[in-house]
């Protein structure tokens, strides 16, 4: 039985893990399933934001290094990744130009070129790229959503934001329209620990995956690599 580790992006990530997908893939034959933010603890809560890509490459690095017998993966928000400089992410540079359907591919794909020098079986790291945002998933079902966080007068609101776009993966990520700031935009004092946890738990994972393709393969991938460990030793 494969175990697994997600690299997540805050508190928020960690708890959707430990809540929503550790149970559902234990049940797909995982032996574990958890979450680590990624980076320093410490500095991350001084200085906020997802820490430059060196720093969690050495993290991720260093674990499928350590545990043999494990797959890691990433949870992170496209908006707000570093582009530029020492700290930024592979990737994200370039796909800024791109369509919306190709950006995240853009980055996963030079994730996984830079982190495969340094591991034994690329298929151990399966980078994944959350478009745009976390909150973005939120708008798998308004009325759930309205629900969850106790403000069904709010359904409409968030409907009006989700018939913009094809798939909740495509709200954009412009500093005033990014999922999280048309959250705190309908919610005044949206708390995204509190608040997004009881959303999705609302939603549930079905709906989330029918409406978010990209999510959703992502899992797929994820649920289809433990039965690959189960009938091979090289992965």
């Amino acid at each position: 039985m494969q175990r697994l580790l997600i690299h997540v992006e805050g508190q928020t990530e960690e708890a959707f893990v430990n809540e929503v997908l550790e149970g559902h893939l234990l049940a797909r034959g995982y032996q574990s399933v958890a979450a680590r933010i990624v980076g320093n603890a410490r500095l991350r809560r001084r200085r906020g934001g997802i820490r430059p890509w060196p720093s969690v490459r050495k993290d991720i690095v260093n674990h499928l290094k350590e545990d043999s017998g494990c797959i890691a993966t990433t949870m992170v928000d496209y908006y707000g990744l570093p582009q530029q400089g020492t700290g930024g992410w592979p990737g994200r540079a370039d796909a800024a130009g791109l369509k919306v359907s190709k950006k995240a591919a853009c980055v996963e794909n030079a994730l996984l070129q830079d982190v495969e020098k340094e591991i034994d079986n690329p298929k151990r790291f399966v980078p994944f790229v959350m478009m745009h945002e976390f909150e973005g998933l939120l708008f798998s079902d308004c009325d759930a959503l309205s629900r969850g966080i106790g403000r069904p007068d709010l359904q409409r609101q968030f409907e009006s934001v989700r018939r913009q776009f094809a798939t909740p993966e495509e709200i954009n990520d412009s500093p005033d329209t990014a999922p999280s700031k048309r959250m705190e935009s309908i919610v005044p004092g949206y708390e995204k620990p509190l608040l997004g946890i009881l959303a999705v738990l609302e939603i549930g994972l079905v709906r989330i995956r029918a409406e978010c393709p990209h999510f959703d393969g992502w899992l797929s991938q994820l649920e289809s690599l433990v039965f690959e460990r189960g009938s091979s030793s090289r992965i």
